[in-house]
């Protein structure tokens, strides 16, 4: 199956918690293909999203789940443990310690019904590869699926299983890791270097991703054999974004120029700025695994956000942050664009 066509070579990485309708849309409506993140979102927001979005564009847009695999099972003890330090956080936020830890809603089916309903000219998705049957689904539908690879063996994995595209996702990338078949940590590839393995080896339309901030990245990206290039935090401070002012200031200052990987907000591996809580929940022993993890910390993460407060929040955001600039969501498409041909004119200068 074909990638759909985009007008620029520029795509809204999925972003749990910060990708509003209204930024996929700004995206697309400027030539770039949106991605909707909605791991976090029910089946009936799925739906209604996925209908908002169809109203305020008729350009092509994405969906992007989690890859999951309910029923979800954690030790009690280990959860406990966890529930137990989170409390510590709270007590210093002055939030009260719930008698027993949230658990994870299972939907994960529902999703992928809600996401199938809504007929996205693409499927992406993160932490694996869905089940034969449900990417005949979505084959069936005329949809284009689109898998996260870390690696170039995750790369494989997903051209074997007969998704149609690749996102190769680099170390560099804010926010969760994609990472399914080997440990994180043996997992940590450079985007340049990815990039061009993957393409070698799948033969797939691959986007990268991972340290692309501006249209310098982009056109190296697009030079290395990528069909286009995501970008997550550079639009983290586009008013569209539902991104916290805690989050915004921080992405603003000098703090990110640092960035660290971190379990404690989710159970996964994530890409963002350090905290008192990444500082404070950093022993394995802490943390339960993910989903469980992330139920657990979502009401201190959502109060500290409401409160200002940014020690206590996920500031995700990847190495090239700093490149990041406070503008509407097209302007920054129509700028990266002009960066991307300004670099490959001083390419061609050069050569």
């Amino acid at each position: 199956m074909e990638l759909p066509s985009f007008e620029v070579p520029v795509v809204l990485a999925p972003m749990g918690g910060f990708a509003t309708v209204a930024l996929v849309a700004a995206v697309c409506e400027a030539g770039g293909l949106g991605i909707l993140a909605a791991a976090y979102l029910t089946p009936e927001q799925i739906a209604a999203q996925g209908a908002e979005l169809r109203s305020r564009t008729r350009k092509p847009f994405g969906i992007n789940l989690f890859i999951e695999n309910p029923p979800y099972e954690a030790e009690d003890a280990v959860v406990a443990h966890a529930h137990a330090r989170i409390g510590t956080l709270r007590a210093e936020l002055g939030m009260a310690q719930p008698a027993t830890p949230a658990r994870p809603v299972d939907h994960y089916r529902a999703q992928i019904d809600a996401v199938l309903e809504a007929r996205p000219d693409v499927f992406s998705f993160t932490f694996g590869i869905p089940d034969a049957r449900t990417l005949e689904r979505f084959r069936a539908a005329g949809t284009f699926t689109l898998g996260t690879a870390t690696t170039v063996a995750e790369a494989i994995a997903l051209r074997e299983a007969g998704v149609d595209g690749v996102i190769a996702q680099g170390a560099e990338a804010g926010a969760h890791r994609g990472t399914f078949l080997a440990a994180v940590d043996e997992s940590l590839i450079g985007t340049i270097a990815l990039v061009p393995q993957v393409v070698d080896a799948t033969g797939l339309p691959v986007i990268a991703a991972g340290g692309i901030g501006d249209g310098r990245g982009v056109a190296a990206a697009l030079a290395l054999g990528a069909r286009a290039a995501a970008l997550g935090t550079t639009f983290l401070l586009a008013p569209e974004a539902s991104t916290s002012p805690a989050h915004r200031a921080v992405l603003t200052s000098e703090r990110v120029r640092h960035t660290v990987l971190t379990r404690a907000f989710s159970g996964k591996s994530a890409r963002g700025v350090p905290n008192r809580f990444t500082a404070a929940i950093r022993d394995p022993d802490d943390i339960a695994p993910y989903p469980f993890q992330n139920a657990m910390t979502r009401d201190v993460r959502n109060a500290a956000a409401a409160s200002g407060n940014p020690e206590y929040v996920s500031l995700w955001a990847g190495q090239a942050a700093p490149l990041a600039r406070e503008q509407p969501a097209a302007q920054i498409v129509r700028r990266v664009v002009d960066e991307a041909r300004a670099a490959v004119e001083r390419v061609r200068a050069e050569l």
